[in-house]
């Protein structure tokens, strides 16, 4: 017996078997079982999301010997014939190739004499906006009044080229490109029963060069067993696919968290190797700016279909969410402008190095360059503040907390400046309120404005980082229990602008000078137009 290919070996052949369309499949369930079936129906979608598969269900569940139903039985004679592609009353047309109206006009005129075998003639017209303009007013004349004992099935991947007078005749069902996990799922039941050892790297591979087609991924299944000789390797797959190990993108944005110019340049040296695509790497590196973004503002809405969650919340800890906004948007502009470059390594190279080379201008940066430029220039241990074994007062009387804690909170500024902390860690530090040390415990409390920031894996990079800077183990003690009576370094330089502003706003309007040309020429002072000198 000659070898059938997966995608047809596996194509569904009922309801129970689609993936990915509960929708549709719920729909058309109960439209044969409650009897209510309209005479035309459009399926639209791209390609291999099943579309010609559920017409041939829809096919058989109208004319399976048991009766119209959702579950035809599958060993009748009618099903057997229409699984095998050859039941006489289904009428399978490739639009694409028969376009002309003379086609279309002898495809109808059959349509009125009754099913040779079946109960319900079935016309299967697939592709159907490459039908001409007169082809498609042929067919409309048999939609508006089709015979009781006909049913048309048509379907589209362009669905915005059909005329909106044959739109309002068809009951419309899109379907969806299928996910990640969906075709994952589909490939790890079809290896299993086919007895084929495969890696787990090896199938993710597979499901997302698909790009959300079951057909696309069987054909590629088959072709990488083939090439595995039996087996898939994630390896062999990546070979196989041209495509390069996703670590590499890791390895790359840590380079640029590190600002380090010249582990950039090895990392790209590295890839080389491979001779990649590089519009793909940057669509890759793009794709994990996002997850990283995704993962700094929203921690638990990171999953790991791309097993990458780990190493997603790592470069999250890591680059300043403002960074990973300007990179984002410069590996789109790049992606734009990378086939305009005399040769594709060198124009990644300079997207790469211009992520590297421009940096946001933030209050916090304007405030403590410092700490953002030369985060390894902190100060020696023999020169840091000893170890306190008191905690500091939560507030005194009726001074404001500002006021009366400004020295725990300038303290506090001093060393979260001095630690090589970055990302949404260091954010997280610059919003806590600082209560002092007692007993080798940090004792800190969280703004409540800023509670997302919390995680397990950032308190543990506070930790280790504060470790370093007192010479010793630090565990960090951190609530969040209400309103903070002291402030935090993040309140400080708020509150500290709001002054230098209110300073400058005050000394021009003070100024003589400025006062002489009001009263000449009538003018007034644009307030918003004043900055203090930094």
């Amino acid at each position: 017996m000659s070898y059938q290919v997966l995608a047809r070996k596996w194509r569904p052949r009922d309801f129970t078997e689609l993936v990915g369309q509960d929708h549709v499949q719920r729909a058309l369930v109960n439209a044969l079982d409650n009897d209510r079936l309209p005479h035309a129906y459009l399926f639209t979608g791209t390609r291999g999301v099943g579309k010609t598969p559920i017409a041939r269900i829809f096919a058989k569940s109208l004319n399976c010997e048991g009766g119209v139903g959702s579950t035809p039985c599958g060993k009748c004679s009618a099903c057997e014939e229409i699984n095998e592609g050859r039941f006489i009353d289904l009428i399978e047309v490739d639009a694409a190739s028969r376009t002309k109206v003379e086609d279309t006009r002898e495809l109808l005129e059959n349509v009125q004499y009754a099913p040779t075998r079946g109960r319900y003639k079935v016309y299967l017209i697939d592709e159907v906006h490459m039908l001409s303009g007169h082809s498609f007013n042929a067919l409309l004349k048999t939609l508006e009044e089709p015979p009781p004992h006909v049913k048309f099935l048509l379907a589209t991947t362009d669905p915005q080229k059909l005329p909106v007078t044959i739109l309002s005749r068809c009951l419309q069902f899109n379907l969806k490109s299928l996910t990640v996990p969906q075709i994952i799922g589909q490939l790890e039941n079809i290896l299993a029963q086919e007895q084929v050892r495969a890696e787990e790297g090896a199938i993710r591979q597979l499901a997302f060069a698909a790009n959300g087609s079951m057909r696309d991924a069987l054909s590629l299944l088959d072709q990488a067993i083939a090439f595995g000789g039996g087996q898939l390797t994630e390896a062999e797959v990546r070979t196989m696919l041209g495509t390069i190990d996703r670590d590499v993108v890791y390895r790359l944005l840590d380079a640029l968290a590190q600002q380090d110019a010249a582990l950039l340049m090895s990392e790209i040296d590295q890839a080389d190797d491979f001779a990649p695509d590089y519009a793909a790497l940057l669509a890759d590196i793009i794709s994990v700016l996002q997850r990283v973004a995704l993962a700094q503002a929203l921690p638990d809405a990171i999953d790991d279909t791309y097993g990458d969650r780990e190493a997603v919340a790592g470069l999250a800890g890591k680059l300043a969410p403002e960074d990973v906004q300007l990179y984002y948007q410069i590996g789109l502009i790049g992606r734009r402008d990378l086939p305009l470059s005399p040769e594709p390594r060198g124009g990644f190279e300079m997207i790469m190095l211009r992520m590297l080379a421009f940096r946001p201008v933030s209050a916090e940066r304007v405030a403590a360059p410092a700490a953002r430029t030369a985060p390894a220039q902190a100060a020696p241990a023999a020169a840091r503040p000893a170890v306190k074994t008191t905690a500091l007062p939560a507030g005194r009387g009726g001074d404001t907390p500002a006021a009366a804690t400004s020295a725990g909170a300038s303290e506090w500024s001093d060393i979260v400046g001095a630690l090589p902390v970055r990302g949404m860690t260091r954010e997280m530090a610059l919003n806590c309120a600082f209560h002092g040390v007692e007993n080798d415990v940090v004792q800190l409390s969280l703004d409540p404005a800023h509670k997302h920031l919390l995680s397990k894996g950032r308190q543990e990079q506070l930790e280790a980082a504060l470790g370093d800077y007192y010479q010793r183990s630090i565990t960090v003690k951190l609530t969040q229990d209400g309103p903070l009576q002291v402030e935090t370094p993040a309140r400080k330089q708020i509150r500290e602008q709001d002054e230098r502003q209110q300073q400058a706003v005050q000394s021009i309007e003070t100024d003589a000078n400025i006062k002489a040309i009001q009263d000449a020429f009538g003018g007034t002072v644009n307030e918003e137009s004043i900055r203090p000198r930094d």
